[in-house]
């Protein structure tokens, strides 16, 4: 969810796991809504943020029109989020590029829907056409 790397060794996921905590530690003290009064805890950030987009995803790849369209808005806050919270941790513009890239191609995603809409199905609705009676026919 946050950019972990996969890897072979079961020490080696532990590492990334609780590097992984200590990140959304940071990103918990940055959290947009903070101005407001609120801030999460950063393990139910985390998981909240991890579930948020793996939904989003799947529904961005297997929903309706209208769920894609909501999963594209949603994952698209997600990213803006995630520019927002590295921005404000002073991250380097290297580190921001997976959410820069990602926020991008939902946006082509997006643009894309609007100039090539789906087109309904028209279903049959099993009531037989009777044949025309024009006499130029056969």
């Amino acid at each position: 969810s946050s950019g972990s790397v996969p890897t072979n060794q079961p020490g080696q996921y532990i590492e990334v796991c609780q590097l992984e905590r200590a990140l959304f530690v940071q990103f918990a003290e940055v959290f947009p809504l903070k101005l407001f009064g609120y801030q999460p805890d950063p393990i139910n950030y985390q998981t909240a943020v991890g579930w948020l987009e793996l939904l989003a995803g799947f529904l961005l790849v297997v929903g309706s029109p209208v769920l894609r369209e909501i999963s594209n808005l949603v994952l698209t806050l997600l990213m803006m989020g995630a520019i927002f919270t590295l921005a404000a941790l002073k991250q380097s513009l290297r580190t921001c590029i997976p959410a820069f890239v990602c926020l991008g191609l939902l946006q082509l995603l997006d643009v894309c829907q609007y100039l090539a809409p789906t087109k309904k199905v028209v279903r049959h609705s099993g009531k037989k056409i009777p044949p025309s009676k024009n006499p130029g026919s056969r």
